[in-house]
């Protein structure tokens, strides 16, 4: 679909929202791009409530408990630190505009991070917008091994406890599919999506924790 350009009416949070509400989301060409395309991908990237799965390999690593979590206290350097070049990611789609569209979407509620912290320093995390009972996973990051999958599943434990019903992962890759996401057909996630958004549901974090609290949480909403 047509992106953001000089001569066209600049995307608001709200037609932002809208778009989400209709399936569709927004990607830069670059960092350096300020043009925003729309994207509607047919096979769509979905967890839901019954699929998650934890890697065992995961779990021994959380009950360590070597990351501290914390939500919403850092989101413009979970976005920033997202939007980095990465050995397997050179290029980044965050650009200016994008930005500053989720950081309003932030500021009204609708925006949310979840950190992992150790000894001071971000070294993982996430970020996604919240409607309803969906929220839709943007993008993450890790600095060091294990950090932004920790982050998922203390993501996941968050929904699970607010009664969301669709997390959308817009596409499968193989990290993601270890978790129990799939891939289903458009038609299948509108009607995945319409359902989610007729519900009431709530972004509860715990608030400060660690990686081994947050899997003693998630064995029990399970």
């Amino acid at each position: 679909m047509a992106g953001s350009r000089e001569n066209e009416p600049a995307i608001t949070p709200a037609i932002l929202l809208r778009a989400y509400a209709c399936g569709v989301f927004p990607m830069g060409e670059s960092a350096d791009d300020p043009t925003i395309h729309w994207v509607e991908p047919t096979l769509r990237g979905v967890l839901l409530p019954g699929q998650f799965h934890l890697p065992r390999s995961l779990a021994k690593t959380m009950r360590k408990g070597v990351f501290g979590i914390r939500t919403d206290t850092a989101f413009p350097a979970v976005v920033d630190a997202c939007a980095e070049p990465a050995p397997d990611r050179p290029q980044t789609w965050i650009n200016a505009p994008i930005r500053e569209l989720y950081l309003e979407l932030f500021r009204m509620g609708h925006a949310h991070s979840v950190e992992c912290w150790r000894e001071g320093r971000l070294v993982g995390g996430l970020y996604g917008v919240s409607l309803g009972g969906a929220f839709f996973g943007e993008s993450m990051f890790s600095r060091e091994t294990d950090a932004s999958k920790v982050a998922l599943v203390a993501l996941w434990d968050i929904l699970m406890r607010g009664g969301y019903t669709l997390l959308d992962t817009q596409f499968l890759t193989t990290h993601l599919a270890r978790f129990g996401a799939v891939e289903i057909e458009r038609r299948h996630y509108l009607r995945l999506l319409d359902d989610a958004l007729k519900r009431e549901a709530h972004f509860q974090p715990a608030g400060a924790g660690t990686s081994e609290s947050v899997l003693h949480s998630l064995s029990h909403t399970s």
